[in-house]
């Protein structure tokens, strides 16, 4: 069982903060949780008296993630959980593109972000004009777009995609027959996916690449962005090899946002809730994650036998807008509430669709 859904049954801010201090007492200081178990005791009871249901992803701070929400997971599993939510409110604990996808998949349902901004260096690097530029320059190849974005080129898109289903839907597409796909936005997940599927990346000549002229008529080509995560792209071949070094016996994970050659030089790439599960389920003497910092101590919190190189010191400044005081302030005062263009809306879902159909 999840941490917060015992802390969600507290009778007390007392017993809610005994049962985050016993999780989160080697993570964050007493008298801070003593703060927070107050705000957690207080959103707790809010929630079920508004029927709203919370979502919180991984790389939420701990002292958030592991008392409010109802669930917890990466943006598929998050993705599939609101498609099928019948709460009033859907509060997302996450950032905007994450809050934007579950209005889209729950266009008549009130659904707030606990931050004016929050938003997604990915995000930001592409527009839906971007991918009618991409469309007029490769005609009738699919578009796959990263589930990083924001509404507008969710619209322009054929199939979404997360980092637990990258390689599957690329496959797909494949298998159906095409030669190319654009896979926007992230260079580094594209050349990820490209290495497990076998396919060259070529770069559109609307960033001054090749492309078309660099497709053979035997290539299987992923049609690449300039887009990075401004977390993950700060990991480093140097950063893994001075790891083993000191602590050979270290497994090293990494997300499929880090730079190819520092994938290489992994153990296991996956997904955050892929990394979860592998730390929950295979034995190693030592762990060290290349991926956003907090979800460190959620793993630690949620498994204390498990020990994790606490070398991490890339904290994403989009996530960490997002805290219980934030929380609390989204559900008292309804906001910040996701407003989109329905239309838009229309055209984004089916993309979305497609990928929870694919998996």
């Amino acid at each position: 069982m999840h941490n917060a859904a015992a802390v969600q049954a507290a009778s007390s801010v007392e017993e809610a903060f005994r049962l985050m201090h016993k999780s989160l007492g080697r993570i964050v200081p007493e008298f801070e949780l003593r703060m927070k178990a107050e705000i957690a005791f207080r959103i707790n009871r809010l929630k079920r008296e508004k029927n709203a249901i919370i979502l919180g992803h991984n790389y939420m701070e701990p002292a958030l993630y592991n008392s409010v929400p109802d669930h917890v997971g990466d943006s598929l599993g998050l993705a599939r959980i609101s498609a099928r939510s019948d709460a009033d409110i859907i509060i997302f604990c996450g950032v905007r593109f994450m809050a934007e996808t579950a209005k889209i998949l729950n266009p008549d349902r009130t659904v707030l972000l606990p931050a004016r901004e929050a938003g997604c260096s990915l995000a930001a690097s592409i527009t839906g004009a971007d991918v009618r530029r991409l469309k007029e320059e490769f005609p009738g190849v699919p578009v796959v777009t990263y589930v990083n974005c924001y509404a507008d080129v969710k619209a322009e898109t054929d199939v979404c995609c997360t980092s637990g289903n990258a390689t599957a839907v690329a496959r797909h597409l494949f298998a159906q027959g095409h030669r190319a796909i654009l896979f926007l936005p992230d260079a580094y997940l594209t050349q990820n996916v490209a290495a497990e599927v076998g396919a060259k990346v070529v770069f559109p000549r609307l960033l001054g690449g090749p492309g078309a002229d660099a497709i053979g008529p035997d290539d299987r080509v992923l049609i690449s962005w300039k887009g990075t995560c401004e977390v993950h792209e700060q990991f480093s071949v140097e950063d893994v090899e001075t790891v083993r070094k000191q602590f050979p016996d270290t497994v090293v994970l990494a997300h499929p946002e880090c730079k190819r050659e520092v994938v290489e030089k992994c153990d296991y790439s996956g997904s955050t809730s892929g990394m979860v599960k592998y730390v929950r389920d295979v034995d190693a003497p030592r762990y060290l994650l290349l991926t956003e910092c907090s979800m460190g101590d959620n793993i630690v919190a949620e498994n204390p036998h498990r020990e994790l190189l606490r070398l991490c010191s890339h904290r994403c400044p989009h996530m960490n807008q997002i805290t219980l005081e934030d929380t609390l302030d989204a559900l008292e005062h309804n906001r910040y509430e996701i407003h989109l263009d329905p239309a838009l809306m229309d055209r984004a879902r089916a993309s979305l669709d497609r990928m929870l159909t694919i998996g």
